[in-house]
């Protein structure tokens, strides 16, 4: 609804995991340069943990995105709430593998064959598990075994766990320790630092169609720092309810005050006079 005033194509500040808009921030490309060098080096297992909304899933989605469709074969589960031999069946479905038994061992020699045909063919194999905090203990030992696929010299796939800090205390349980032992890669996303966060927010209005469409006082900037903590994800909502303050009330600087409203709209926080409020000076601008 903003976008027409401020001169954007698209909202800037939407939070859906668009790889097209990830901020490389030092941190994020540290993590990004450890991924690429798992691959290239056939590392096995890489772990990678971020609180919620530090940019987990888009540089996961970037990364696989990077992945050339002649060198690599990649896939992306992101269903926490699978049996073992779920994940066998969806792990070959995403690779395009044409084998739906019900037997385990069925199930891993098609993968197996599989791996072997694409290492013959050059590519390298990639396998990444979102929200891998939620994965069974006998999920994750699946996929322990699934690392055994193996030539003499190399692994044939290379497994992604990605997660919420959690994930560190399941793989910590006695279980899982043959597991936590094979993961030879391991980055956590912190949350930006508050200059980060201003280059942030200016990369992703630039990047949906202007640079510096609005302006961001430093006030604002510091009361959004202090609420998200840095955090993408609530930096987003954030920016974003600001920019529809900005719009209804007819201007390109976000001020502290707006932010602040912002703030604490998003919060739940404001009475409900003032939502009110808001809405009615917003239903100017709906079509009649």
């Amino acid at each position: 609804m903003y976008c027409t005033f401020f001169g954007f194509r698209e909202r800037p500040f939407t939070i859906t995991p668009n790889p097209r808009f990830l901020f490389m921030s030092d941190m994020h490309r540290e993590a990004f340069a450890h991924l690429l060098y798992a691959v290239e080096s056939r590392a096995g297992f890489v772990k990678i943990t971020g609180e919620v909304g530090t940019g987990k899933t888009t540089l996961l989605r970037t990364f696989l995105n990077r992945l050339d469709g002649d060198g690599h074969r990649t896939a992306l589960i992101f269903n926490p709430c699978l049996s073992s031999l779920e994940l066998l069946r969806s792990i070959n479905r995403e690779f395009g593998i044409a084998c739906e038994s019900e037997s385990r061992v069925d199930l891993l020699q098609a993968l197996n064959a599989f791996l072997l045909e694409q290492k013959m063919a050059g590519r390298s194999v990639v396998l990444v598990m979102d929200e891998a905090q939620n994965l069974a203990p006998e999920v994750l030992e699946q996929i322990r075994l699934i690392s055994n696929l193996e030539t003499e010299t190399d692994k044939l796939i290379q497994i992604v766990l990605s997660g919420q800090p959690e994930l560190l205390g399941v793989l910590a349980k006695d279980e899982l320790r043959q597991l936590n032992q094979r993961i030879t890669v391991r980055c956590h996303l912190l949350p930006m630092d508050f200059e980060s966060m201003g280059r942030y927010i200016e990369h992703r209005m630039e990047l949906a169609g202007r640079f510096r469409a609005a302006e961001f006082s430093t006030a604002a900037l510091k009361r959004i720092y202090r609420y998200s903590g840095g955090v993408p994800r609530l930096v987003n909502v954030v920016c974003d309810r600001a920019l529809l303050i900005g719009f209804t009330e007819e201007t390109r600087i976000i001020s502290g005050a707006i932010a602040a409203q912002a703030i604490s709209e998003v919060a739940g926080r404001t009475p409900y006079g003032r939502v009110s409020g808001f809405l009615s000076r917003l239903a100017r601008y709906l079509p009649r």
